[in-house]
C-alpha cells in the first residue's frame, strides 16, 4: 500500500509538472506572437473535467470549467449539454466576435446561399424560354430591317409557312406553360439532372442555329426570303422535338415501377410500402414525403410518453456476475453463492412485476377508452337528434325565426363539448383538435346533413397529416442524409433517411424482380369422365 501511494503521489506530482511546462511554453508562444503581431488571437477552450483528482490547480484556486472542491458532483452541478455550455475564454486582441455573432452570420450567409439555389433555376428557366420564342421571330425580322430592299418577294408557299410557324409558336407556348409554369412542389437541395441536361440542350441548339444564321444568312445577306422561313420554321419543330423529350424524361420516365420502397418512421415504427420508377434519391425522398402526408397517421409524441415512463419506472435489471468463472478478478468483489442467486431471483421478479403491470395498464386504458367512447357517442346521438328536431320546427316557423346552421353548431356543441374532450384526453389526441375546428367541422356535417357516425369518425381514428392544420405539418424543416450523391438514381439495396424536429424516416429500396410467366397448355378433353351407375333394384 505504501508503494502504491507513493507511486501514485509521483505520478501526480509528475504530471502536475508537465502541465505546468506545457502552459508556460503555451504562455512564451502567446506573448512571442503579441509583440510580433498583434492581429492575432489565442483561444482556449477548458471542457469540463470528469474528475477533480488530475485537474491542476493554480494558487488554490480551479481553473474556468472545473469543479470547485466543495461544489456538487460533476452529475448533479453541469447539465448534459456541457457541450453547448463550454466556456471559450479569450486572449488580448484588437479584434474579437462572439459566438452568437458568427452563428448569426453563418445562417445569414446560408439563408442567402439558399434563396440563391431557389431563385437560380427560375431565372434561367425563364432566360431559356424567352430565347426559346424570341428566336425564330428575330430571325424573321432581322432581314426585313437590315436589307429589305434586296429581299425576294414572299409567295403564297412563304405566307403558309407564316401560318404554320404562327401555329407551332402557339403550340410550344402553350406546351411550356403546362410542363414548366407550374408552381414548384418543394424545395430540393439539388438541381434536378434532367432539367440541366434539357436547359444544356436547349442553349445548345440555339447558339448552333445563331452560329449558322450568322455565317450563312446574316454576313452573306440572303435574299431569299423564302428559305429564310423555312430555317425559322426549322427551329420551331427541333424546339418542339426538344420539349418532348422533356415530357418523357420528366412525366413518363419515372411512370413504371422498378423500385420497391419500405417507409419507417423512428418513433412508432408506422411503416408503408410504395412503387416507384427511375427517380433520382432527391426525387424519391420527395415522393415519400407526398406518400407521408397522405397516408401515415398524424404523429403524436404523446402517445410515447406511457413507454417512456414505463421505462423509467422499471429500469435495467442487476448484473450477475459468475465469481466461479476463470478471470473473474478485474471484476467486482467475489460474493458467495446465496448473493448471486438471491440477485437473480430479484431480477426474475421485477421482471415479472413489469409484465404484470405492463398487462394491467394496457387492460385499464382499453377499459377507459371504451367507457368514453360510449358517453360520448351518446352525447353526439342526442345533439343530433335535437337538430334534426329544431329543424322540423323550423320549417313550419317564420323565415326570421329560423336558426342559420353555424349558429345551431354552436347551440348543440356544449352538450358534447365534455365528454368529446375527456376522450380525446384519454387518446391523447386534445392537442391535435381545436374547438374551433370541431365547430367548423359539426357545421360542415350539418350543413350536408351527415350522420353522428360520419362526425365521431374524425375523432375516433387518427387520420393522416393532412386532415390537420398547417402547424402539424412541419413544412420546410425536412433534411436529406444520404450516403450517395442526392442527384444520382435510386439502386438496389440504396437506403437514405429524412429528418425534421421530432422523428426520422428510414427509407429503404428493393428493386423490383424481373417476372416470368409461362404457359402451359390444358387439353379439354383431359376434363371429361364416364360415371357408371350401378342399380340397386332389380329389374
Amino acid at each position: 500500500m505504501d508503494t502504491e501511494s507513493t507511486h501514485s503521489g509521483y505520478s501526480s506530482r509528475s504530471g502536475r509538472s508537465n502541465r505546468h511546462g506545457e502552459r508556460g511554453r503555451e504562455r512564451h508562444k502567446v506573448s512571442g506572437s503579441k509583440d510580433s503581431s498583434r492581429s492575432e488571437k489565442s483561444v482556449i477552450i477548458n471542457p469540463p473535467e470528469t474528475s477533480s483528482q488530475d485537474s491542476p490547480v493554480h494558487n488554490g484556486e480551479p481553473l474556468p470549467g472545473e469543479a470547485s472542491p466543495g461544489a456538487d458532483p460533476p452529475d448533479e452541478a453541469q447539465d448534459d449539454n456541457w457541450g453547448e455550455t463550454t466556456t471559450a475564454v479569450t486572449g488580448t486582441s484588437e479584434l474579437s466576435i462572439s459566438q452568437e455573432e458568427v452563428v448569426g452570420l453563418g445562417k445569414g450567409l446560408q439563408d442567402r446561399a439558399r434563396g440563391f439555389r431557389r431563385y437560380l433555376p427560375l431565372a434561367v428557366g425563364l432566360c431559356g424560354g424567352v430565347l426559346v420564342l424570341a428566336t425564330p421571330l428575330v430571325f424573321l425580322l432581322l432581314p426585313v430591317v437590315i436589307w429589305p430592299e434586296r429581299l425576294q418577294p414572299c409567295g403564297a408557299a412563304c405566307e403558309g409557312l407564316f401560318l404554320s410557324l404562327s401555329f407551332k409558336l402557339l403550340m410550344l407556348l402553350t406546351a411550356i406553360w403546362a410542363l414548366f409554369l407550374r408552381p414548384a412542389r418543394a424545395s430540393l437541395p439539388r438541381v434536378c439532372a434532367c432539367r440541366a441536361f434539357l436547359s444544356t440542350l436547349t442553349l445548345l441548339l440555339a447558339m448552333s442555329y445563331w452560329l449558322f444564321y450568322g455565317v450563312r444568312i446574316l454576313d452573306a445577306q440572303d435574299e431569299d426570303y423564302h428559305g429564310v422561313v423555312q430555317f425559322a420554321v426549322s427551329l420551331v419543330d427541333s424546339q418542339l422535338f426538344v420539349h418532348y423529350l422533356a415530357v418523357v424524361l420528366l412525366e413518363l420516365r419515372h411512370l413504371q415501377p422498378r423500385y420497391s420502397i419500405c417507409v419507417i418512421r423512428s418513433t412508432d415504427g408506422e411503416t408503408r410500402h410504395y412503387n416507384i420508377g427511375q427517380l433520382s434519391i432527391q426525387n424519391a425522398a420527395l415522393t415519400v414525403l407526398e406518400y407521408y402526408y397522405r397516408d401515415f397517421p398524424l404523429h403524436n409524441p404523446a402517445l410515447l410518453s406511457a413507454s417512456k415512463h414505463r421505462a423509467a419506472k422499471h429500469p435495467a435489471g442487476f448484473k450477475v456476475y459468475n465469481v466461479d468463472a476463470p478471470g473473474s478478478a478485474a471484476g467486482p468483489p467475489p460474493a458467495n453463492g446465496s448473493q448471486s442467486q438471491a440477485a437473480i431471483a430479484a431480477a426474475q421478479k421485477r421482471k415479472d412485476t413489469a409484465h404484470n403491470e405492463l398487462y394491467y395498464e394496457e387492460a385499464d386504458y382499453e377499459r377507459r377508452v371504451r367507457k368514453r367512447k360510449a358517453r360520448l357517442v351518446v352525447a353526439v346521438e342526442e345533439a343530433f337528434t335535437h337538430v334534426r328536431r329544431m329543424k322540423k320546427e323550423d320549417e313550419r316557423a317564420s323565415p326570421t325565426d329560423i336558426m342559420d346552421v353555424r349558429e345551431a353548431a354552436l347551440a348543440v356543441f356544449p352538450s358534447m363539448a365534455r365528454a368529446l374532450q375527456k376522450y380525446l384526453r384519454t387518446t391523447r389526441r386534445q392537442q391535435c383538435h381545436s374547438m374551433e375546428s370541431i365547430q367548423k367541422h359539426l357545421a360542415f356535417c350539418l350543413i350536408n346533413n351527415m350522420s353522428p357516425k360520419a362526425f365521431l369518425e374524425t375523432y375516433l381514428s387518427p387520420g393522416p397529416t393532412l386532415q390537420y392544420g398547417p402547424e402539424r405539418w412541419l413544412a420546410d424543416q425536412w433534411t436529406l442524409v444520404s450516403e450517395a450523391s442526392v442527384t444520382s438514381g435510386v439502386k438496389d439495396g440504396a437506403d437514405f433517411t429524412l429528418r425534421c424536429l421530432d422523428f426520422n424516416l428510414a427509407v429503404t429500396v428493393k428493386s423490383i424482380p424481373y417476372i416470368r410467366v409461362t404457359e402451359s397448355y390444358v387439353d379439354p378433353k383431359s376434363h371429361k369422365f364416364v360415371l357408371l351407375l350401378q342399380s340397386e333394384t332389380s329389374v
